[in-house]
């Protein structure tokens, strides 16, 4: 139900030495990207770390394997990495080289989310929405986060929001509005609201 789109664009790092690998990864260079990202990464660089990760898992200058795939990325998730928290969770909910696990999955789209990640946004709006991975339906949270991940360019959720929309009263709409608004990345998100349950 939920589709998972990971974002595989790089900005380049003012870390020392990852921006030489990131240019390269974007030229399409894998050699040389894997050969100046691979110490950053065993070093504890989370950039260089989710950047090895996405290599595994695109299989772009190394053979394609999801389970270092997962290992890089966890990594730099740990480290408060949002792009790899994102594709942690991602592979949990899917279990994609891991055991699924959709709590654990819920875990870490909520801490990118909370980073602002649009995507980790949008993908647990359609779990408050839908009802899935053990999260409660609640229509004024999923508008909230679609507005949200709206906001940072996430044009499915743009669609959910609107389709969502269609079903609230208007003082749900208001409700998820001010939620919304009052809502700043690093802040927790709201797990419950006051009118969008169970509708």
């Amino acid at each position: 139900m939920i589709a998972i789109v990971a974002v595989f664009g790089l900005h380049v790092s003012a870390h020392a030495g990852f921006a030489e690998g990131a240019t390269a990864y974007n030229a399409r260079n894998y050699p040389l990207a894997l050969k100046e990202i691979t110490p950053l990464a065993k070093a504890g660089n989370a950039e260089a770390q989710h950047l090895l990760g996405l290599m595994y898992y695109m299989g772009r200058g190394v053979v394609r394997d999801y389970k270092q795939a997962f290992m890089w990325h966890h990594k730099a998730a740990q480290q408060g990495k949002a792009d790899a928290q994102y594709v942690v969770g991602a592979m949990y909910y899917t279990g994609n080289a891991v055991l699924q696990d959709q709590k654990q999955a819920v875990t870490w789209f909520r801490k990118a989310a909370e980073q602002g990640h649009a995507e980790a946004q949008h993908a647990l709006g359609l779990m408050y929405r839908y009802h899935v991975a053990g999260m409660p339906q609640d229509v004024v949270i999923a508008y909230m986060l679609w507005n949200l991940a709206a906001a940072n360019g996430n044009a499915n959720a743009t669609e959910q929001r609107a389709a969502v929309s269609r079903q609230m009263t208007n003082e749900q709409i208001e409700e998820a509005q001010a939620l919304s608004r009052n809502w700043k990345p690093g802040m927790p998100l709201p797990t419950a609201s006051r009118t969008g349950g169970n509708s």
